[in-house]
């Protein structure tokens, strides 16, 4: 059952004379000036266009359609090394290591025999005289 349209003033619900009296005597000239403080304050017009540039971006990334891709090979820049160069690589090491351990007390006493000898000083200061 739905209430009628225009109720009857049986219909209405009764209100006690004490506050009818007092509804119909109100006078809104006595109420107190009160300041109105906004909690809820409205977004900035660049607010909601920011907002409206996020949906968009979501909308075309939901919507994205991946059938529209090209199948492409990766090429990798930046291979890992061949097994003849980790080879290389280790005798390298061997080699470096075979330095920084070397005992030079294995070494065999060699003389040294000069094939061109500088003149010594009696024979340069010959030259200056005779030239």
């Amino acid at each position: 059952m739905s209430a009628p349209i225009n109720p009857s003033l049986k219909d209405l619900p009764k209100v006690s004379i004490d506050l009818k009296s007092q509804l119909e005597g109100f006078n809104p000239d006595a109420m107190k000036k009160a300041e109105t403080a906004i909690k809820n304050v409205l977004p900035s017009a660049e607010d909601v266009a920011a907002e409206k540039t996020q949906q968009t971006l979501i909308a075309g990334i939901e919507a994205f359609d991946a059938t529209k891709l090209k199948h492409t090979e990766t090429q990798e820049k930046n291979p890992l090394p061949d097994k003849m160069a980790i080879e290389q690589e280790k005798d390298k090491q061997q080699f470096i290591s075979g330095i920084e351990n070397f005992d030079p007390a294995k070494l065999k006493h060699a003389q040294t025999m000069e094939k061109n000898p500088l003149p010594t000083k009696e024979t340069i200061d010959a030259k200056k005289i005779d030239d």
